[in-house]
């Protein structure tokens, strides 16, 4: 029996997700946990595995398309099984949303074609029923010689609402065209024998789009938009500390040698900061809380976020049990999580769960700044960078290494108070350490 292969949902909020590639083709045997395809969401990219196993088959999707998450995109077969009808595969699927069956009637009539073919007449808009086969199914030249045969200029179609009379385009094309209120024969395509492609189409009609304007991908625009309802939702108020950094120095001089040893990983202020924050979090409950539906989530597991800055925007995988994780743990964690982040392939488990987050700008030399709480955790920690300064020290002045920490909190979830003894705890740590070792 056909098993459909779905575009899962891999976030709670996710809407769609993209098909990157396909790991295996179509014909080709698969093994039920077996990788397929890789699907790229707003914030991750994932391989997903075959849900069953036989022939891979009923391939309805290509790379790059974007998919409503439920869609069905392939079929897992029995050898010697066609896929069901294809009409009745872009119904979403789910637990209470099962696909009906069109109409006989309605139902499209199968077309023998290579892939090849098929991509051609996609990104023309053309219907392969149209093409005369020359063997036993239509291959990419039968496709060609009817779009040429057709752009004469005493052709005359089969049919005469044929799509190869329009502008050729892909559908995604003619959907932003419509969109956007644009003509598709008033755009030059880049695509194959002229056709418009997505990237062709401009951002809006006419000559008035100002030259400098950039288009965000997906993964800013979602990062923005999360931000911008933090910051317009949650009543922030900032406490800010100056602490002497001098025992922190020492103190990753003295377990560096270890952890390195240990992992072969270079041991951060970062690191060390996580350990310590982690720490902190065991006797402020409140701090390590959430706002959740008008009442507070008290978290049990201490789970700090590393805000993580990439090519395409901001991102905080999350370090799990920060204050039971040894230092070797938390700096594997952070090395293997912040490679991952550079190169889109974070999972859902590696972002997800955080009751705290860490963001350092010190490495950028940047002395304090104000964060933006990451809903919906209570509070942030914004870390400058270790400077000398000249501060007084039993009554003289004396130049010491000292590092800026200002705290971001949600007011709904914790008062002043309750973040200043956080703040105060945090900042006797950094400068005593030792006791973490104790």
């Amino acid at each position: 029996m056909a098993t459909n292969v779905i575009m899962p949902a891999l976030e709670m909020a996710q809407e769609s997700g993209t098909l990157v590639s396909w790991l295996k083709q179509a014909g080709q045997a698969v093994a039920k946990g077996e990788p397929i395809m890789e699907i790229e969401t707003d914030k991750v990219t994932i391989e997903i595995e075959a849900p069953a196993s036989g022939i891979l088959g009923g391939i309805l999707v290509r790379e790059g398309d974007v998919v409503p998450v439920g869609q069905t995109i392939a079929w897992i077969l029995a050898p010697g099984e066609s896929p069901p009808a294809a009409a009745a595969l872009n119904q979403p699927t789910g637990r209470h949303n099962t696909p009906t069956p069109p109409p006989a009637a309605a139902r499209p009539v199968s077309v023998e074609a290579s892939p090849v073919a098929r991509n051609i007449a996609s990104e023309q808009g053309l219907d392969l029923a149209l093409v005369k086969a020359a063997g036993k199914r239509i291959e990419k030249a039968d496709v060609l010689a009817y779009i040429q045969e057709a752009r004469r200029p005493d052709a005359v179609t089969a049919d005469p609402a044929s799509p190869i009379q329009l502008s050729p385009a892909s559908p995604k094309a003619r959907r932003l065209a419509a969109e956007r209120g644009l003509e598709l024969s008033s755009i030059s395509g880049s695509g194959p024998l002229g056709a418009v492609l997505a990237a062709d189409v401009p951002l809006q009609a006419g000559p008035t789009e100002p030259a400098n304007l950039e288009t965000p991908g997906t993964f800013w625009r979602v990062m923005a938009e999360h931000m911008s309802n933090s910051w317009s939702s949650v009543p922030h108020f900032y406490l800010m500390r100056e602490v002497d950094a001098s025992q922190l120095i020492e103190w990753r001089s003295h377990v560096r040698p270890a952890v390195e040893k240990l992992n072969g990983i270079k041991l951060t202020f970062t690191d060390l900061l996580v350990k310590t924050v982690g720490f902190a979090l065991r006797s402020h409950p409140r701090l390590n809380a959430a706002w959740a539906n008008g009442r507070i989530q008290l978290n049990q597991a201490i789970n700090v976020g590393i805000a993580t800055a990439t090519d395409e925007g901001l991102i905080v995988p999350v370090i799990r049990d920060a204050d039971r994780a040894s230092l070797g743990e938390i700096s594997a964690q952070r090395n293997t999580l912040t490679k991952l982040a550079q190169e889109r392939k974070l999972r859902p488990a590696d972002i997800s769960g955080g009751t705290f987050t860490l963001t350092n700008l010190g490495m950028y030399r940047v002395d304090a700044f104000n964060a933006i709480v990451n809903t919906p955790q209570a509070a942030i920690l914004a870390v400058g960078r270790i400077a000398e300064r000249v501060v007084p020290v039993d009554g003289k002045a004396v130049v010491r290494p000292m590092l800026v920490l200002t705290l971001s909190c949600d007011h709904r979830v914790v008062d002043g108070a309750r973040a200043a003894q956080f703040l105060d705890e945090l900042a006797n740590l950094i400068e005593d350490p030792w006791r973490l070792l104790i």
